[in-house]
């Protein structure tokens, strides 16, 4: 009897990791997804926060692309291991924060790990030639096959055309010629093969959920390492600076201030680790401060959180401080003017 032949697919949650699957699965190959848990892509979490994105679906992407395709899905936690990588990138950073060439060849890595002691053959990657400035041009894509050790078992099915035979070709586990050679950033292609397979609900072509492709986002990250003199995070900075409006008055301190109801509920959530302010007088924010502060720092928060409330153009607003100690008092203060708060306080 011919042996079936396995792949696991890198499932970000995407449509081309969505259609490269699928494509493979077209061919008889039995299919398993993996997702790898780096903590910087937790879109559905933020979306559930905040109010204004309600109306987007609440849900992981990873694990409903594996419930379209009818497929198993390992989600794997690397949180750790993968702050190596956003470290010391060895190929550097994109735009941004993101080691895109190391993030791809780390997690076939940890993928080619994990076919070895599964006995699964080879493995899938939604990967187009041209796609991505970094990552996904025709002379880096050999780089992640050669660096991650998967070497010719990786297999690109939206690309494979446009690149040279690998093992499943080459031994007539898969046809080449039910391959495809997308190439380019234009995600038409891809669309036209979602409605050739009957897919219509997708997450957004071109989109992506690393916060580490996002300006504002890389630029809050940068100034964590600054203020705290080394490259370390956990997971509840990678959330913090994802909500609320973060200011930073004074090199020792940053003040994070809610935009909406829904911020300041799962802000509620670091009241017992950061001292935090809350306007008494005035409807207003939730406030956290980030660093250790003083008296006067104390005061300057809650005048600049005093903007923020319904109290800003009061002569006084009453805020209420709780220390980390469990102890609370409450401040009268004069917000802030516009004036008194320069443009490089904002992060």
């Amino acid at each position: 009897m011919t042996k079936q032949r396995k792949a696991v697919a890198l499932i970000s949650g995407g449509l081309d990791s969505l259609l490269a699957a699928r494509v493979i699965q077209e061919q008889g190959i039995h299919v398993e997804g993996i997702n790898f848990f780096t903590g910087f892509c937790v879109e559905g979490h933020t979306h559930a926060i905040r109010k204004k994105d309600r109306a987007r679906p609440k849900r992981n992407n990873a694990l409903w692309v594996a419930e379209q395709l009818g497929i198993k899905l390992h989600i794997v936690d690397i949180v750790e291991e993968y702050k190596e990588v956003l470290f010391n990138p060895k190929h550097g950073y994109g735009a941004n924060l993101n080691p895109c060439l190391d993030c791809k060849i780390f997690m076939v890595r940890k993928a080619h790990e994990w076919i070895r002691d599964n006995d699964f053959d080879f493995i899938i990657t939604g990967e187009v030639v041209g796609q991505r400035p970094m990552s996904q041009r025709k002379d880096t894509m050999p780089v992640v096959a050669r660096d991650s050790g998967a070497e010719d078992r990786l297999v690109r099915p939206l690309s494979g055309q446009n690149l040279p035979p690998t093992l499943p070709e080459r031994e007539g586990w898969i046809q080449r010629d039910r391959l495809y050679g997308f190439n380019g950033r234009s995600r038409k292609p891809q669309m036209a093969l979602a409605r050739q397979f009957g897919l219509e609900d997708y997450a957004q072509p071109a989109g992506g959920c690393c916060f580490l492709t996002d300006a504002q986002y890389s630029v809050k990250l940068a100034d964590l390492w600054q203020a705290r003199g080394e490259k370390q995070y956990e997971m509840d900075d990678i959330m913090l600076l994802k909500v609320g409006r973060h200011l930073r008055p004074r090199p020792h301190f940053k003040v994070i201030i809610s935009r909406e109801e829904g911020e300041g509920n799962f802000m509620q959530g670091y009241r017992k680790q950061y001292v935090n302010l809350a306007t008494k007088s005035h409807a207003g924010p939730v406030a956290l401060i980030d660093g250790e502060v003083d008296d006067q720092d104390i005061v300057l928060a809650a005048r600049l959180v005093a903007r923020y409330s319904q109290g800003k153009t009061a002569d006084q607003v009453e805020v209420e401080v709780k220390r980390l100690d469990g102890s609370s008092e409450r401040l009268t203060v004069a917000p802030l003017s516009p004036g008194e708060i320069p443009q490089e306080w904002y992060l």
